[in-house]
């Protein structure tokens, strides 16, 4: 809203700061706070924003930019919906036909297949700076759980990744197929209910209808829907936590203002008893140097971040096509066969952790495959309560007395990534070694 030509120029409210390309500009913290209330979706927001929460070195944003890549793989998954046919005969037809017959097909699935990749990545540096914020911890504010609010991101991520990975089987080309035969495969390690729990996922012995039917259910309904509430509650359990860490750590450090008492209605006997009334200090640390209103300030910046980030997806889908190979072959091996590449540290530790004592082996994909991360997720969900840091540590990048653990999360995160990039660079067949410049030998094709 803005003001009419020839009216005078409202008066500027605490807070408010109004700025140029920007339609809507509050003329008092009333009206900010309306706008707040009034909407659907800014209803989200608390009326007011600390400073500290907006800055975009803390944060990095990368939790909006999470959330805007999941909008956005629902809106471009919509059309795909109508289009993609899950059936083995048509499946990966139908993608040939988005790919090379439906107008500005080939855009909205590379869109949608770099919006899942850039969700997974962003997901992962989201949990990454939390960590090293120390920011799943209570600060000062009353009814804070932070730490069951890190617990519900370590689920996201987990749903976040089985999301993407359901959808890789989708168009039933060689390169998805075998990625999600060695998948479900180290699945199948897990020693007595491993070849069951393979069962359980694929829908049978073998990957055929029933795997790709219950994939593209978990991947079009279950997951989205379980990822889309728990990202509502993560939102709303921010707001109820007092935002960001980081404001916390500030409002410790700074100067409580008194506040003049509230005006009331209220009388009672005490109130007209000459010189007994109660004298009411209030204190404050909502000063209006302090909070900036959260419309416009923070709606704009979330604009911003959401939108960039449509951006940027739309860019790359127009210079990185969405590869399709042959059609699945399941009698044709692809050497090296490799899973998805967020999946690629596990694959590569299941390599390095089969162990061989005589004629005894012990299985690597047990080892690596189910008992190593079952230990890493178990320690990443309960860490919050060993963490024995102070409170004043909350929202502070790498504070002194953190820096031993987030020393080890670093050497973890930093392991995870060197085998990431071992299993997409230096893989070659027959799972070997080699360097960039080192030429794969010919091998016939394994039938």
């Amino acid at each position: 809203m803005s003001a009419k030509p020839g009216t005078p120029a409202p008066p500027t409210a605490p807070g408010v700061h109004p700025k140029p390309f920007w339609s809507f500009r509050p003329r008092s913290d009333r009206e900010a706070g309306d706008a707040v209330v009034s909407n659907f979706l800014l209803h989200w927001f608390p009326a007011k924003t600390y400073k500290p929460s907006l800055d975009w070195n803390y944060s990095f944003w990368l939790g909006t930019a999470s959330a805007a890549l999941f909008f956005l793989l629902v809106l471009s998954g919509l059309p795909l919906l109508l289009l993609y046919v899950p059936s083995v005969e048509r499946a990966y037809g139908s993608v040939k036909d988005i790919e090379f017959v439906v107008t500005f097909g080939s855009w909205i699935r590379a869109v949608h297949r770099i919006a899942a990749h850039l969700m997974v990545a962003a997901v992962f540096l989201h949990l990454v700076r939390v960590f090293l914020t120390g920011a799943y911890k209570n600060g000062t504010g009353r009814g804070q759980r932070r730490e069951w609010n890190w617990v519900l991101g370590v689920v996201m991520i987990v749903l976040t990744l089985f999301l993407s990975f359901t959808g890789y089987l989708l168009p039933w080309d060689q390169l998805a197929y075998w990625a999600v035969t060695v998948g479900t495969n180290i699945a199948s390690s897990v020693p007595y209910v491993g070849p069951e729990m393979r069962e359980l996922l694929i829908g049978g012995r073998t990957i055929d209808q029933a795997t790709l039917l219950r994939f593209y259910v978990l991947h079009v309904i279950f997951l989205p829907a379980g990822l889309g509430a728990l990202l509502a509650y993560h939102m709303w359990r921010i707001r109820k936590d007092g935002g960001l860490a980081k404001a916390d750590r500030w409002t410790l450090e700074s100067e409580k203002t008194e506040a003049p008492p509230a005006k009331t209605k209220t009388y009672s006997l005490l109130g007209v008893a000459r010189g007994q009334a109660p004298a009411i200090r209030a204190v404050t640390l909502q000063a209006a140097d302090r909070t900036v209103n959260s419309v416009n300030d923070l709606v704009r910046r979330i604009s911003i971040v959401v939108l960039g980030t449509f951006a940027v997806v739309s860019i790359l889908a127009c210079f990185i096509p969405s590869p399709l190979e042959e059609p699945a072959n399941p009698m044709i091996t692809p050497n090296p066969a490799k899973a998805p590449w967020y999946f690629l540290w596990l694959q590569e530790i299941v390599t390095d952790t089969t162990l061989k004592i005589g004629s005894f082996t012990i299985n690597g994909a047990f080892l690596g495959g189910v008992i190593l991360p079952t230990i890493l997720l178990g320690l990443l969900t309960v860490w919050p309560w060993l963490d024995r840091s102070p409170a004043g540590a909350a929202g502070v990048w790498f504070h002194a007395s953190r820096r031993r653990q987030n020393l080890v999360f670093l050497l973890v995160v930093l392991l995870v990534l060197a085998f990431t990039i071992v299993g997409t660079f230096l893989r070659g067949p027959y799972w070997n070694f080699y360097w960039p410049w080192q030429a794969w030998p010919e091998l016939p094709t394994r039938i």
